[in-house]
């Protein structure tokens, strides 16, 4: 019975060893890049934009993290897009025609069912500002199947992080967007039941998202993007807290700036820099990662 009892005992030491060494190459994995370089909606100046296959182009680049922007369907659904409707920029209707000017905001994407938005065609249209973009026929995905896809594509490499934007605004409660807490949850469902948490960056304009998250899920990484010209101290006051990264437009990025968010212990990752100049020009400044709608500058 002693030597049952002792070798129990082993084993169960055995287990919480694996169980802590485990835990110990997650937390090592975890850790959030030296340098970030970012492929801004999966690197739309190369593929059509918060696709899967862009993201899957960007991990065969070699970033270190998938940026990308989030929004709600009317039956709850977290998908990854940029704009409040379908854009006919570069979107075509499910039978492959254009959709007029005059339904240029007909297509809202909260006020529309998943399975309508998948069938409207993103990708064989050429995006008039980028050039380079492959036309390959794709839609809008889930960021469940998403980030499913990217995780099974990635296996056997560095894990990815992802840089996630919530999109949405006060103008646009209930029209264009649901209210900002329930937005929070449907993400954060979506990420918790993924397992990735440890892996994402949530990043707004809207600073009431960033606030929820701060105050109910403290542990997400938050970065505040900023378009505007007010001071540093300006901006974080307004936001209420010092954020994990502030991310302002590049053209506002200069050395004070980096100084003062390195003193506060923020990092610096700007957007959207597409040039090699702007990007040197940006490394120079010693800032933490660089988004880029062209991942192969990085």
């Amino acid at each position: 019975m002693k030597n049952i009892i002792c070798m129990s005992s082993l084993a169960l030491l055995c287990l919480l060893g694996c169980k802590t060494i485990k835990n110990n190459s997650s937390d090592k994995i975890s850790e959030f890049p030296a340098f970030s370089t970012e492929a801004h909606r999966g690197g739309r100046g190369l593929m059509p934009e918060n696709t899967i296959i862009a993201m899957h182009n960007a991990i065969d680049i070699g970033v270190t993290t998938l940026e990308m922007d989030t929004h709600i369907t009317k039956d709850g659904e977290v998908v990854v897009t940029h704009d409040d409707y379908l854009s006919p920029g570069f979107m075509l209707t499910p039978e492959g025609k254009e959709i007029p000017s005059a339904d240029s905001k007909k297509y809202v994407v909260y006020q529309m069912d998943y399975d309508l938005i998948k069938a409207f065609d993103l990708g064989t249209k050429p995006h008039t500002g980028f050039p380079e973009q492959k036309k390959i026929k794709s839609y809008i995905p889930r960021l469940a199947d998403l980030v499913d896809s990217v995780q099974q594509y990635s296996k056997g490499k560095k894990q990815m992080f992802y840089n996630i934007e919530t999109k949405c605004s006060p103008a646009g409660d209930n029209i264009s967007n649901p209210e900002p807490e329930k937005f929070v949850k449907l993400l954060m469902d979506v990420i918790e039941n993924k397992g990735i948490s440890t892996y994402v960056v949530i990043q707004s304009f809207d600073k009431r998202t960033l606030q929820i998250l701060h105050q109910k899920y403290p542990k997400i990484k938050i970065s505040y993007l900023i378009a505007n010209k007010k001071t540093f101290e300006e901006n974080i006051a307004e936001l209420g807290f010092n954020p994990f990264i502030l991310s302002p437009e590049y053209r506002l990025v200069d050395k004070d700036l980096v100084q003062k968010c390195h003193a506060a212990n923020i990092k610096v990752i700007p957007w959207t820099a597409n040039t090699k100049e702007d990007i040197a020009k940006l490394k120079l400044l010693n800032v933490d990662g660089i988004i880029s709608d062209y991942p192969n500058l990085l």
